[in-house]
């Protein structure tokens, strides 16, 4: 099994609307990839059994977490499921900070301003998430960085295989990205296939 924060995976997929089926297929192409990590957002119906069978059966293989957790109850569900982290497109509260250091989990609350991300690293943040990081640009990061340091950040929000290069060059060390890889339709159709094609060519995309 994956340690709290040991070798946390470059770039997760983002899952958001689909069945367990289809997100499942979704993971079976991500083994064996440089994609290892997967989040299911908790405002999907079923997500927290989602993530316990993804974890049960791909664990030790991929690394599976829970998005959009806004609230301390969707932490306590994502925490009990198993989830190896948590995200969210908001700053986290106290509650949600301590229910994540109980558990062991990673901590990804997003942050938009210097003193949102200031703050949440201040709080006990494993890793912020900038979002929508495409609205603010890939110089964001480094505007950012210049007077603060040097900070784990994700950028999540219009990052795709065309410009998630820009972005780790500009000081990201994480993205999160759903529909910057995978084409929605051929999940939802779960065609294998195209899906592996899909993977095989976003990691041509970024220097790894």
């Amino acid at each position: 099994m994956f340690d709290k924060m040991s070798t946390f995976p470059k770039v997760t997929v983002i899952l958001r609307g689909y069945t367990y089926e289809q997100c499942r297929c979704v993971v079976q192409q991500l083994v064996g990839t440089k994609l290892s990590a997967v989040e299911v957002a908790m405002n999907t119906p079923g997500a927290a059994d989602t993530i316990a069978r993804l974890v049960e059966e791909f664990g030790d293989e991929v690394r599976v977490g829970a998005g959009t957790v806004t609230t301390p109850e969707r932490a306590h569900a994502a925490a009990e499921a198993g989830s190896k982290f948590m995200l969210s497109p908001i700053c986290f509260t106290p509650e949600i900070f301590q229910i994540a250091r109980e558990t062991g989990t990673v901590t990804v609350p997003a942050a938009f301003s210097p003193t949102e991300i200031h703050s949440m690293f201040e709080q006990g943040a494993d890793i912020v998430k900038v979002f929508p990081a495409a609205r603010l640009g890939a110089k964001y990061l480094t505007d950012v960085q210049a007077p603060l340091d040097w900070m784990p950040l994700m950028v999540v929000g219009g990052v795709n295989a065309q410009n998630v290069q820009e972005f780790f060059d500009a000081g990201a060390s994480y993205a999160g990205i759903g529909s910057g890889i995978f084409n929605k339709d051929d999940i939802r159709a779960m065609n294998s296939d195209a899906l592996a094609a899909q993977v095989k060519a976003f990691e041509q995309n970024v220097r790894w």
